[in-house]
């Protein structure tokens, strides 16, 4: 080891708070309002652990009833997309984005004073003035991928503008392609 510091950073949990309609699906955003990051800003409902005691999906259960009022159970979660990512400023966090598509109760705006508004959007027409690193998450979510990196540039806006779309997207296993010549492994107990 170099004696060097090791990098850490915040880890997040993002609510994909999914329903279907007739035309088609639409997510929860809400707007956040007040002395926060990102103010007059769409973004998903989301927030940080509370503390090293508390598991991820424990946090999105906890931050979905705090800021939507909405109750989740633990086997409603679904583990949606994962993104690293750097805002103008430089700070760096990795943010982990669950679907929910069934819950109890009606959401509704819980913590007024970094909240002022909340509505269901059609996943693919999110607002213009979205947290940009909320939208790299849904973008990369919508067309199914799992990992992505999203690392913006000192002067990027905060909001997406698609002049500066930064998203990368990190193929999962399941779309290598098998090279010509090669066969994959047979699976384990296959005599072939």
């Amino acid at each position: 080891m170099s004696g060097r510091r090791r990098h850490t950073v915040p880890v997040d949990v993002h609510l994909i708070l999914r329903r279907e309609t007739g035309a088609g699906p639409e997510v929860l955003v809400s707007r956040r309002a007040g002395a926060v990051y990102a103010a007059g800003l769409w973004h998903m409902p989301s927030g940080h652990l509370d503390s090293p005691h508390e598991d991820v999906v424990d946090a999105l259960i906890r931050e979905a009833r705090e800021e939507t009022g909405v109750v989740v159970d633990r086997a409603d979660v679904r583990a949606a997309v994962t993104v690293h990512h750097r805002a103008p400023g430089g700070s760096a966090r990795v943010g982990l984005l669950f679907e929910v598509r069934r819950w109890a109760g009606e959401p509704r705006v819980m913590e007024p004073d970094v909240c002022d508004a909340m509505t269901w959007v059609p996943l693919d027409t999110l607002p213009a003035a979205t947290v940009a690193y909320c939208r790299a998450g849904l973008d990369a979510y919508r067309t199914g991928e799992h990992l992505a990196v999203h690392f913006q540039r000192p002067g990027d806006p905060i909001a997406h503008d698609p002049a500066a779309d930064r998203l990368q997207v990190v193929p999962g296993v399941d779309s290598l392609p098998v090279q010509r010549g090669s066969r994959p492994a047979p699976p384990p107990g296959d005599a072939s």
